[in-house]
């Protein structure tokens, strides 16, 4: 299946890494700070207002546009996938539960084992800040897979694997348990020397949805998660690699 890519540099979308495109998908890896989606306050300054961009090539009378897929946090960086026609995005969702999400994270502190799986009933409040229950009545069963990757004398480097997509999931999930995310102003601890969330949404696998071919993107590591944990192993960096 051939990539196809904008020949120039005019129209590629700021904070957001093409890491592949073709006539129904087009993946990339989001920088942190960036929303995916518009609110009331912000429109523009969006993952799918400039991909928005990037796909009209700056014309504002081309009909093209893309389709939002799943969202990151706005702080979380990572991969990020969009749907260049409705159809693809239906199918894309349709499959969302079959598909495999990793990432990478930097918590306080030493797991007690170095595999887990937590499991609560996720809900929010009128603040919409997000918190576990045991009524399964308020909220939705969410799953989080968590392997140490590596430990320092303060922190953690965690392999996560998305069982179940909620609302700021990880971050709730891993500062109940006593460990949050480094650099997590909403549910983690007062740091002012770590002032970026250490939260990269790191690889994803799903089936192409016309192909049907099984494929799968990683996304390059920040270096600010390497420079927290002291650099990380060779099969833990990624390499912004795809395979398709």
């Amino acid at each position: 299946m051939p990539k196809s890519r904008s020949s120039g540099k005019r129209h590629q979308p700021c904070g957001l890494g093409i890491l592949y495109e073709d006539r129904d998908i087009l993946v990339v890896d989001k920088a942190p700070g960036l929303l995916t989606m518009g609110t009331e306050k912000e429109k523009t300054r969006t993952a799918y207002y400039r991909l928005t961009d990037y796909v009209r090539k700056g014309n504002a009378k081309s009909r093209a546009r893309v389709f939002i897929v799943h969202s990151l946090d706005r702080d979380v960086s990572g991969i990020l996938v969009f749907a260049k026609t409705f159809a693809a995005k239906t199918r894309l969702q349709d499959q969302w539960d079959r598909t495999e999400k990793k990432y990478l994270a930097v918590v306080h502190g030493k797991l007690a084992t170095p595999t887990a799986t937590i499991s609560t009933y996720l809900a929010e409040n009128t603040a919409h800040v997000v918190y576990s229950t045991s009524d399964p009545r308020k909220g939705r069963l969410s799953h989080t897979a968590c392997r140490v990757l590596k430990e320092t004398k303060e922190f953690s480097l965690l392999e996560i694997t998305l069982l179940t997509g909620r609302k700021n999931q990880i971050r709730v999930h891993l500062a109940e348990k006593g460990h949050p995310i480094v650099g997590d102003k909403k549910y983690g601890e007062r740091d002012r020397a770590h002032k970026r969330l250490a939260l990269h949404a790191k690889s994803i696998s799903f089936k192409h949805p016309f192909s049907d071919r099984q494929v799968a993107f990683e996304a390059q590591v920040p270096g600010y998660l390497n420079a927290l944990v002291g650099g990380m192993d060779q099969e833990v960096r990624g390499s912004a690699a795809s395979s398709i």
